[in-house]
């Protein structure tokens, strides 16, 4: 029996704790005069730990609140003093930071737990602050500007708080190549300070300030035409959620902030739905009971109170099971301390809780870690998750590309996009009559049909508009942009559709497409004039050189063809071949007939092949290097445009030196339009550097103008847009397709080789290499040469009959002219014999005239001969 009453006495000892919470436990709140949803949200808290059962189930929380003025520490500090005399066992709030810093000291020289849900982060053993440190935000903040790939952006804000919640991304450009504007919102009206940020060229902006003036900010931008696709901003509130932005969801103005709150969670849900209608009903800010009656969300301060109160009450349950606690009335004038004031503080810095705002975890310092921020972007649905950052993760996207994408092709759709381009022939021109159209319809071109099919791929309406002052677009010595650069840059404009080069220099104000035409900078020269050919043109295929060697050769060849024929056996014979008594034989290439039987073999295999393909039209210039070292032909190019600033920043020496001729010629050799350039080269002695493209559209028409030489370099053409534009990837996306389908290039043969007279020229381009046909002008020298040479053979023939003749003449006793007349009717006999008795043997040898005459029969052998007589004949 006794046995059994000690048992039932160790379990009655065992089922009681082994301490006791007070049956109520003091709690004490400061709020400013515009915190109403803080102060429902901290009494919605104290109801729901009073009503769970499993959370102190025998103590009740009761709080005393006190409504204090912003930054009035003094009232602040008297009211807490109060609190502590009724004995709270901790203090909530308040939110502005030179009250809340005074109500820190004082829970620190008392040991009271001061509960914070504010961004600044003083140091202090009793500070329980469950807001993200402020370093915490300001890396999230350059994360994602990093992951965004910004290079330029412009902060704003508010006060000095918002200072130092961006000094992260104020040390950036020490680190990388950021560009930072830092500006102060000053005032209610910001509108001049907006309209300088525009006209700067700044889209990307971030903005710190107050949750209850986001709406007017967005609002005056909007008024100053900044609510547009080309901008982007990014609050560092966390409470754009709460922000009534349905008067922007449909501009298409990228807006994007954090939020800590997921009002798709349970826990966030059925917080939201505790509070009844009454409660918010009485809300002063028209924004707060909006955000709360939408459901979408509830400020941070007031999640953060909601769970400071639930931390703090599982912290103190969790240190009863430990400590027998004790409230005490503390005066702030006495030297007093809660001697359980440090141990509830560590418990809770200890305690992991699921809260409105997420994992509640400290780390070693007291500081909140674990947290999940939520990436939100305005859309035409509204708010919505595109992402989260984490401070181990850091940056992780969420959103769904496609879906992105497929959203910005809805937003351009049906769209009307302002188009700034520039008169150049074939890419944009104005339609022979022009003047019978109105609108887009007048004008016509390269361009112009491929910006058709590209609105037909993407789905946008357009209006082209002439740049106003009629340049593509380069930076003068200033730094600013002219021409459809400007535009774009001023947002003017939201497609450059020209000829405009892609370049370095250009990408960095603005951006551009995939290239829908490549090319390089090339030469347009006048095509040389055809010349008369001189009468000894046939001497032209070689030079004075070859001519020499040729003489040379001759000589060497006629020379040796002596030498050989006297050592061959072959070319010697019998000059008597009937006598078979004579020893004597002659040889017939004596040094006169070498050299003649060699001219002779020489202009039988004359070839006059070399002289029909070198007969062409020679420019005076090959190449850019040849242009470059000669000063009589001058040069140049497009004022402002990109050829002008290839060679202005090239540093190779040829294009260098190209350039500081073009820089100091006068008058100057820059021109203001292709067609003055055109002009200047049909004049002569100036070649114009331009576009392979446009030279070879120019040479098609032209045929008095040609391409010189290869190309400068490579480039291409793109279209360009504002930075950071939501149209560049459509843009590029319908280039790309167009390329595959090969519209393109039936787009280039019609207006390059098909309209306005091309291919004109193509026959000339053809024949320039091919072998060109002689005339009698080309060859009159050779029949020159010949006539020459036989008016000589001439005059050595009559020399030699004359000179023959005289000796002739003595033999026969008789004078010259009977017996040049005797010779020169036996040569003019054409019926006769062309064989006749040697004068010279006859009268060597005279032989007595018996009566008889040996002539030579037709028909007898060699060397038989016949007596005949006079009358015989």
């Amino acid at each position: 029996m006794e046995r059994r009453l000690v048992l039932l006495v160790v379990t009655a000892c065992l089922a009681l704790p082994a301490a006791a919470l007070p049956s109520v436990i003091n709690i004490g709140a400061l709020f400013d005069d515009d915190q109403e949803i803080a102060e429902i949200a901290f009494r919605s808290a104290v109801e729901r730990v009073n009503a769970d059962r499993s959370l102190m189930p025998a103590t009740e929380l009761r709080f005393f609140i006190e409504r204090v003025s912003p930054h009035d520490s003094f009232h602040a500090g008297k009211k807490a003093c109060q609190q502590l005399r009724e004995g709270v066992a901790a203090i909530f709030g308040p939110q502005s930071l030179s009250s809340s810093r005074h109500i820190q000291s004082l829970c620190e020289s008392v040991e009271v737990p001061h509960m914070v849900a504010s961004w600044d982060q003083s140091p202090s053993p009793f500070a329980v602050n469950l807001h993200p440190d402020w370093r915490m935000l300001s890396r999230a903040l350059v994360d994602l500007v990093r992951e965004w790939k910004w290079e330029r952006m412009t902060l704003l804000y508010q006060d000095n708080s918002g200072l130092v919640r961006l000094q992260e991304l104020l040390k950036t450009p020490t680190q990388s190549r950021f560009q930072v504007t830092v500006r102060q919102l000053e005032g209610d009206d910001w509108r001049p300070l907006l309209k300088e940020i525009k006209n700067k060229g700044d889209s990307h902006i971030v903005v710190d300030l107050h949750v209850s003036r986001v709406y007017q900010f967005l609002k005056q931008a909007q008024q100053v035409g900044m609510m547009t696709h080309y901008y982007h901003f990014l609050f560092t509130t966390l409470d754009l959620a709460v922000v009534e932005l349905e008067d922007f969801k449909y501009g298409g103005t990228n807006i994007t902030g954090f939020r800590l709150v997921d009002p798709g969670r349970p826990i966030v849900r059925q917080a939201l739905d505790s509070w009844t209608m009454a409660e918010f009903k009485g809300l002063k800010s028209p924004m707060e009971r909006e955000g709360i009656r939408r459901g979408v969300s509830i400020v941070v301060e007031a999640a953060l109170l909601y769970d400071a109160v639930h931390l703090f009450s599982k912290a103190l349950h969790d240190l009863d099971r430990s400590l027998t606690i004790e409230i005490e009335k503390l005066n702030c004038q006495r030297d007093q301390a809660w001697s359980h004031g440090l141990s509830l503080v560590n418990y809770m810095h200890t305690t992991e809780l699921e809260g409105l705002t997420g994992v509640i975890r400290f780390d070693a310092t007291g500081r909140r870690t674990d947290f999940i921020m939520d990436i939100i972007e305005l859309s035409r649905r509204g708010l919505e998750k595109a992402g989260e950052w984490t401070p181990k993760g850091g940056i992780n996207i969420t959103q769904n590309y496609t879906e992105l994408r497929q959203e910005r092709e809805d937003q351009l759709r049906n769209k009307t996009l302002i188009v700034t381009t520039i008169l150049e022939d074939p890419y944009v021109m104005m339609k022979p009559d022009w003047q019978k159209f109105t609108g887009n319809e007048v004008y016509e071109g390269y361009c112009i049909d491929m910006l058709e099919e590209i609105s037909k791929i993407v789905g946008f309406n357009y209006t082209i508009k002439l740049v106003d002052d009629g340049k593509y677009g380069a930076p003068d010595a200033n730094g600013q942009w002219n021409g459809m650069v400007r535009e774009l840059i001023d947002r003017r404009a939201d497609l450059a559709v020209a000829s405009l080069t892609i370049s370095y220099i250009r990408e960095q104000v603005i951006d551009f497409t995939k290239p829908f035409l490549n090319l390089g900078i090339s030469i347009l020269f006048k095509r040389p004039q055809k010349k008369s050919p001189s009468l000894f043109s046939f001497l032209n295929p070689l030079s004075i050189d070859i001519w020499l060697y040729m003489i040379a050769a001759y000589l060497g060849v006629s020379f040796m063809l002596f030498v050989l024929a006297r050592f061959s056996p072959y070319e010697w014979y019998s000059p008597h071949p009937c006598s078979k008594e004579t020893d004597v034989v002659e040889n017939q290439f004596t040094v006169l007939n070498s050299l003649w039987f060699t001219i002779g073999s020489l202009m039988q295999q004359a070839n006059l092949a070399a002289f029909l393909t070198v007969r062409r039209m020679e420019s005076p210039i090959k190449d850019a290097e040849e242009l470059s070292k000669q000063t009589e032909i001058s040069y140049g190019c497009l004022m402002q445009a990109s050829t002008y600033t290839f060679f202005r920043d090239s540093t190779i020496p040829t294009y260098e030196r190209m350039w500081n001729f073009m820089e100091s010629t006068q008058p100057s050799v820059f021109v203001n339009t292709t067609k003055e350039g055109i002009e200047r080269v049909k004049r002569g002695m100036y070649a114009f550097l331009l576009e392979s493209t446009m030279n070879e559209y120019i040479t098609q028409r032209d045929c008095d103008l040609m391409q010189v030489g290869g190309l400068l370099d490579s480039k291409g053409y793109g279209i360009g847009t504002p930075t950071d534009s939501p149209y560049r990837d459509l843009v590029s996306n319908a280039i790309l397709k167009l390329q595959e389908d090969g519209v393109l290039q039936i787009l280039y043969n019609k207006w390059w080789k098909q309209k306005y007279g091309g291919g004109k020229c193509d026959n000339v381009d053809d024949k320039k290499d091919s072998a060109n046909e002689l005339g009698l002008a080309n060859v009159g020298g050779v029949f020159v040469v010949l006539l020459a040479g036989l008016g000589l053979s001439v005059i050595v023939a009559i020399l030699e009959f004359v000179w023959k003749a005289r000796q002739n003449a003595d033999q026969d006793k008789q004078s010259v002219c009977a017996e040049m007349a005797e010779e020169f009717k036996f040569a003019i006999r054409c019926g006769g014999t062309s064989k006749r008795l040697n004068k010279k043997k006859r009268s060597r040898t005279p032989l007595n005239d018996t009566g008889v005459h040996l002539v030579p029969l037709t028909g007898l052998p060699r060397g038989t001969a016949v007596p005949f007589k006079d009358n015989m004949i």
